[in-house]
């Protein structure tokens, strides 16, 4: 046997501040797994990247030469016409007051309902766990009639809602958003808070700290990595909604931001490159609240991930 063959690696301790570090063995396997992964991205980001595109050019040009083609002319006239004509500040506004109350309504709702399954034993939490979770293969299209229905029957204060109904108000579109997304919030986060020692909660009993006081101060705050990541799904989802608007509201100047974009649409013709202007600004909203709790995002989703 050569030197060469016998030769053991020299230990990290051993090594000359000056020597480099043997370079790693790229598997084969491994280039394929980030090839796959880079064309999925891809894939992902083409639509987005596409309408980014469009809506940098002018439609005559599009229509020339197609939406593929080398671009003549670049110009950011398309987001000033869209942000004027589609009123986007008004429809932003109505976004925000439907998604931000709704999202941290679900949070607390479903933290607190998974401390109590998780933390307090109450009778019957596991049938309660599983029926919030088997809520969220109930399809939404089910309960459009009857919700729309009850919401007409269902009065409110002038001063909570100018229809004086749960039906053309904001509180009814919040509602119905809590009501959907309390169940997979509450299967995320007991399965979370079950990670969590419980010998935290009981020397925190002993001390004298009662139910309140355990939540908030000792659970809560190392829930912080799930709540982030649900911040960030819940108001994307929230935010993009457009079904429920649709069907609990009927006036106009209440709708969000997803409609919106039909204000761009003409009775006869449809600028496609002003519609992706449109498409562009309604979606900035929620790459701002994602780049805002990206860590926390993360950190939820990988939370466990180097456990045995």
């Amino acid at each position: 046997m050569t030197a060469a063959a016998t030769e053991v690696p020299m230990p990290a301790e051993a090594r000359e501040p000056g020597d480099r570090p043997a370079r790693r063995r790229v598997k084969p396997a491994r280039v394929v797994l980030h090839a796959f992964l880079v064309l999925v991205s891809l894939g992902w980001l083409a639509p987005v990247l596409l309408s980014v595109y469009a809506s940098l050019r002018p439609y005559q040009e599009t229509a020339e030469y197609g939406y593929l083609s080398w671009p003549r002319h670049l110009t950011l006239h398309y987001y000033t016409s869209a942000w004027q004509d589609a009123e986007m500040p008004k429809y932003y506004l109505n976004s925000l007051i439907i998604a931000i109350p709704a999202v941290l309504v679900t949070l607390f709702l479903a933290s607190f309902l998974a401390f109590a399954i998780t933390r307090q034993r109450i009778p019957g939490g596991k049938v309660l766990l599983v029926m919030f979770t088997a809520g969220n293969l109930l399809p939404p299209q089910v309960l459009l009639i009857p919700l729309y229905t009850l919401f007409n029957r269902i009065p409110l204060p002038y001063a909570m809602s100018d229809s004086e109904l749960l039906y053309d108000s904001y509180w009814g579109v919040i509602l119905i958003h809590v009501a959907f997304q309390t169940g997979f919030c509450v299967f995320v986060l007991s399965n979370y808070m079950r990670t969590i020692p419980h010998e935290l909660t009981e020397a925190a009993v002993m001390d004298g700290a009662g139910v309140w006081r355990q939540y908030r101060q000792i659970v809560l705050p190392l829930c912080r990595p799930a709540l982030g990541a649900l911040a960030t799904l819940e108001f994307t989802w929230i935010y993009n909604d457009f079904l429920w608007a649709l069907v609990l509201i009927s006036t106009g100047d209440k709708m969000p931001v997803t409609t919106a974009l039909q204000n761009l649409r003409g009775q006869f013709f449809t600028d496609y490159n002003l519609l992706a202007a449109g498409a562009v600004l309604v979606a900035l909203p929620t790459v701002f609240v994602f780049s805002l709790l990206q860590k926390q995002f993360v950190a939820g989703l990988t939370l466990g991930a180097n456990k045995g």
